[in-house]
């Protein structure tokens, strides 16, 4: 197949996709929205095709000190301005298109990159195939935010031949959103599915009550009452300690960590290597991930798959993967709390963590798993191909 890819190049997510097809012999195009160093795997060809703005942010190597507060306030300006510079960026895109001529053009995210290809492919004479991938929050944070985001959501869900999303919860919300009943969806993890070279249990469960976050700073995950439900949890587990990734550095963690004397019991560690990742949940006992807007985080599908203990915010993503009570613990995440009260009964009840141990190797053996996940992507490419065939 020749597949172009409208993604940032830099992401973990998009670039264990992209390797898979790359190396099974796939003829692979990137345009990319932010600026890329390159990739680890054959290409035949990268252009950079900045939109919303992604030509002035700062490259994924450069240290970020950024707030989850300036998150916040970026995402806004984006979701106002971002979708009035698609016009422009289209017209790159367009030309690349026309050039390499590929059977499918893959956007990996709708905003901006969904929007961006939609538009590039509206009015071509041979128009390739379309299809978008959808992340935990296109549609609960971004579609609605505003006039013109509603608006291009709208057109890239029209557009798309099919569908790709990590949760079923988004092949319905996109049916509501204007994808056509009869276009084939794929629901499987967003990065293709979790590498058990990488990411498996310790061969002897940790004794230590250590929880980790590993979501970094991001506006839709409330480490803020996070933080606050350390010292409840530390009242009642003095020992317990809390590993944060991501967040080294982070203006807003040390100012939470110093201000509510959790010094002792926080280590903030840096963002690490995606293939470093299982070596750092084998040292927890529970995995914590407070968001508010989610598909199915690939961070704790791969942690459940290292023996951590999940607890998430209550969410209808979370939901298709964890069952309060049996396979992990759901709270919720604007409440401290809540939250501490979960991360304290896991880290209580040992026979809990061991049942759900079993039942998530299962899960992730059965419905996450990188080569099978892989495996029906290329099925799921081949059915799109089919159905243009047999249409015309």
């Amino acid at each position: 197949m020749r597949l172009l890819f409208v993604t940032d190049a830099r992401s973990p997510i998009s670039r264990s996709w992209m390797r898979y097809l790359a190396q099974r012999g796939d003829e692979v195009f990137i345009a990319s929205t932010f600026e890329s160093d390159g990739v680890d795997f054959p290409i035949e060809r990268m252009e950079f095709t900045p939109v919303a703005f992604s030509a002035v942010k700062k490259r994924a190597s450069a240290p970020s000190s950024a707030s989850s507060r300036t998150l916040s306030l970026r995402t806004k300006i984006r979701q106002w301005i971002g979708p009035a510079t698609i016009s422009a960026s289209a017209r790159k895109l367009r030309r690349f298109i026309e050039e390499v001529r590929p059977d499918i053009v893959h956007a990996m995210r709708i905003p901006y990159e969904g929007m961006l290809a939609a538009s590039a492919l509206q009015g071509l004479v041979s128009r390739p195939l379309f299809l978008v991938s959808v992340w935990g929050n296109d549609f609960t944070l971004h579609a609605p935010s505003t006039p013109l985001m509603k608006y291009y959501t709208r057109k890239v869900l029209k557009s798309a031949d099919g569908l790709h999303a990590d949760a079923e919860r988004d092949v319905r919300l996109a049916r509501e959103w204007g994808l056509g009943v009869d276009k084939p969806t794929l629901v499987a993890p967003g990065n293709g599915g979790v590498r058990s070279d990488v990411f498996y249990p310790p061969q002897e469960p940790t004794k230590t009550p250590v929880v980790i976050n590993p979501r970094g700073v991001r506006p839709y995950v409330r480490n803020d009452s996070f933080f606050k439900s350390i010292p409840l949890v530390l009242a009642k587990r003095p020992d317990a300690k809390f590993l944060c990734v991501g967040m080294r550095n982070e203006p807003q963690a040390l100012g939470w960590v110093k201000g509510l004397g959790i010094e002792n019991a926080v280590e903030l560690l840096p963002a690490f290597a995606h293939e470093e990742m299982g070596e750092v949940f084998r040292r927890a006992q529970m995995v914590v991930s407070p968001s508010i807007h989610d598909g199915a985080p690939n961070s704790l599908l791969e942690a459940m798959a290292c023996r951590c203990f999940p607890a998430a915010g209550d969410l209808e993503s979370i939901r298709e993967w964890i069952t309060h009570g049996q396979n992990g613990l759901l709270f919720d995440s604007n409440d401290p709390q809540s939250i501490a009260d979960a991360i304290l009964l896991g880290l209580e009840r040992e026979d809990l963590r061991k049942e759900a141990a079993g039942l998530n190797a299962n899960i992730i053996s059965a419905r996450a798993e990188f080569g099978t996940c892989m495996g029906r992507v290329v099925k799921f490419y081949g059915e799109v191909i089919s159905r243009q065939g047999d249409s015309r």
